[in-house]
């Protein structure tokens, strides 16, 4: 297939490209390579593709409305996987019309690509912060999302509703993954386990949030990106079934489906540091501190849905990747 995947340069973007490439689809990676965190490490991500003749690179904003309609009438994609975004919940206080721009308007860009251009289907990215003031556990797609604690959530939150209007109105088979806490070799520089490692191997006191009392269900990058992909492959059909009594939000009468994608073995956050600990052979310095606006003391996903639909299981336990991760460090960084 030929396959737009936005945030090409990301995280999660760099490893399902790899695995596109690898099973022989083309790939036009889009990316902004934007300075939210150091841009190096996003090249480094896309040094790793370029050398394959099936990659090609555009970098370009989301939320430019002349140069993605351009890019999709250019290639006639077949499959978009959309993962572009302004991420993180506390970086929403300081700079909320980012969120606005890229999350919002970018969505529209790609819906709008999408609709013109007979794309089979799109799956987009979305976040267990939906789930927001919700504390029944395990969070299901089933559960109401209608209380976000951050701007960020509400974004994506509004990508679903967006997604879904696209898919009744115009045909468009959609599917959003609620990604819970993606950890592994080359994340992000502001998530907990890159800032942790760096602290601790550095011999610098680490921030614990909430006093240590966090659940995070914390789930490895390569099972992530295999369930994107494994996703892609199966695009949602009309549902002549659905009771719209019933008003169920995890599914629709239109091709669209929203799905958890987690590891569903929430664990303690000391816990996580206490693995960090024992791959980098040091012990933390912990500085206790109040939770932070936004942020949600647990998550712990319920993965059924997306295991039925789609064969989609974690198998990488938190001490194999955490040590994974510390190996990459500090091979990447030199320490």
């Amino acid at each position: 297939m030929h396959i737009l995947l936005t945030g090409a340069a990301g995280f999660i973007g760099s490893h399902v490209a790899r695995i596109l490439l690898d099973r022989g689809d083309t790939v036009v990676g889009l990316d902004n390579l934007n300075a939210y965190y150091d841009p190096q490490l996003k090249r480094d991500r896309l040094a790793r593709l370029t050398d394959d003749a099936g990659f090609r690179f555009v970098q370009a904003d989301v939320e430019n409305r002349s140069a993605i309609p351009a890019l999709f009438a250019a290639e006639k994609f077949d499959r978009v996987v959309h993962l572009a975004a302004q991420a993180g919940v506390r970086h929403s206080l300081v700079d909320p019309h980012a969120y606005i721009d890229s999350n919002i308007v970018g969505f529209m860009n790609i819906l709008e690509g999408c609709r013109h251009h007979g794309v089979q289907h799109l799956v987009y990215a979305s976040s267990s912060s939906v789930y927001g003031g919700n504390t029944a556990m395990p969070f299901s797609e089933h559960h109401g999302v209608d209380h976000p604690v951050s701007l960020y959530a509400a974004s994506k939150k509004a990508n679903e509703l967006m997604a879904h209007t696209y898919s009744h109105l115009f045909n468009l088979p959609t599917t959003g993954l609620r990604f819970f806490t993606v950890y592994g070799p080359w994340g992000r520089p502001d998530m907990a386990l890159f800032l942790f490692t760096r602290a601790i191997l550095a011999g610098e006191p680490i921030q614990v949030f909430n006093h240590g009392k966090m659940v995070r269900d914390f789930t490895y990058i390569d099972d992530i990106a295999a369930g994107v992909v494994h996703t892609l492959d199966r695009p949602p059909q009309p549902d002549a079934s659905y009771d719209k009594a019933a008003a169920d939000t995890a599914s629709s009468w239109a091709p669209y489906r929203v799905f958890n994608i987690g590891n569903h073995d929430p664990v303690p956050l000391m816990d996580f540091i206490a693995a960090i600990e024992r791959h980098t052979g040091k012990t933390a310095q912990k500085v206790l501190m109040d939770i932070q606006p936004g942020d949600v003391p647990a998550t712990y996903a319920d993965v059924s849905a997306l295991e039925a639909w789609t064969g989609f299981k974690p198998a990488t336990s938190i001490d194999d990747g955490v040590g994974r991760f510390v190996a990459w460090y500090r091979d990447y960084f030199r320490v």
